[in-house]
């Protein structure tokens, strides 16, 4: 019984060694900081976001690493969810008479720059058609996003991907949308914009 309680233990310190928080989030989680504007702060922005979604994606799926401190590792949920892996679609898929789906999903706004994919919104809808042609926010944060990205002549390329084997009842597909929020902490989702210190989304 000793044995097994210090094996916990040290897996336990294994997982908080493996997500140091202030050496992610240190220089962005000051709600005073200036809003982005030029080159250089885009790029590091950026970065930082890659750099801890690249971390969550090489331990996905081994259970003795930490992915997030608000997520349980055990999660057979999300362990198994990859959203790099997932079709991508035209961001402006709703603008054509393209057909997704009509069954509810989870979508994942990602964006490319030069060779790296990030993360920047996670939402959940009835209908995978339906969500994204309607009035919505993100939108706006995307529109401000790619503007600011232009103005500094930075290439980009967004699209979206839908995660179609989700509970159909509402309430648990919501539980699952904001477990994958907490463990990739897209910057446009309300609960992660003061880490990131996101100035997009300033409507």
């Amino acid at each position: 019984m000793s044995n097994q309680k210090n094996q916990k233990n040290t897996n336990k310190t294994k997982q908080i060694e493996l997500f140091k928080t202030k050496d992610i989030f240190s220089s962005y989680s000051q709600s005073n900081k200036l809003p982005i504007q030029s080159y250089k702060e885009i790029i590091e922005w950026q970065k930082k976001i890659y750099l801890y979604q690249k971390k969550i994606l090489k331990n996905l799926h081994d259970p003795y690493l930490q992915k997030s401190p608000n997520v349980d590792i055990y999660d057979s949920e999300i362990k198994k969810i990859n959203p790099f892996k997932l079709t991508s679609h035209s961001i402006n898929f709703w603008r054509s008479n393209k057909l997704i789906s009509k069954s509810s999903a989870i979508y994942f706004v990602i964006d490319k720059i030069f060779d790296k994919n990030i993360i920047l919104y996670i939402g959940e809808t009835f209908s995978a058609d339906e969500r994204w042609k309607g009035v919505h926010d993100c939108k706006t944060y995307i529109n401000n996003y790619k503007e600011t990205l232009h103005s500094h002549e930075i290439k980009n390329h967004l699209d979206i991907r839908f995660l179609l084997d989700v509970p159909k009842d509402v309430k648990f597909r919501r539980k699952l949308e904001k477990k994958l929020i907490y463990l990739w902490l897209p910057p446009f989702n309300k609960e992660t914009r003061n880490i990131w210190s996101t100035t997009f989304t300033n409507i």
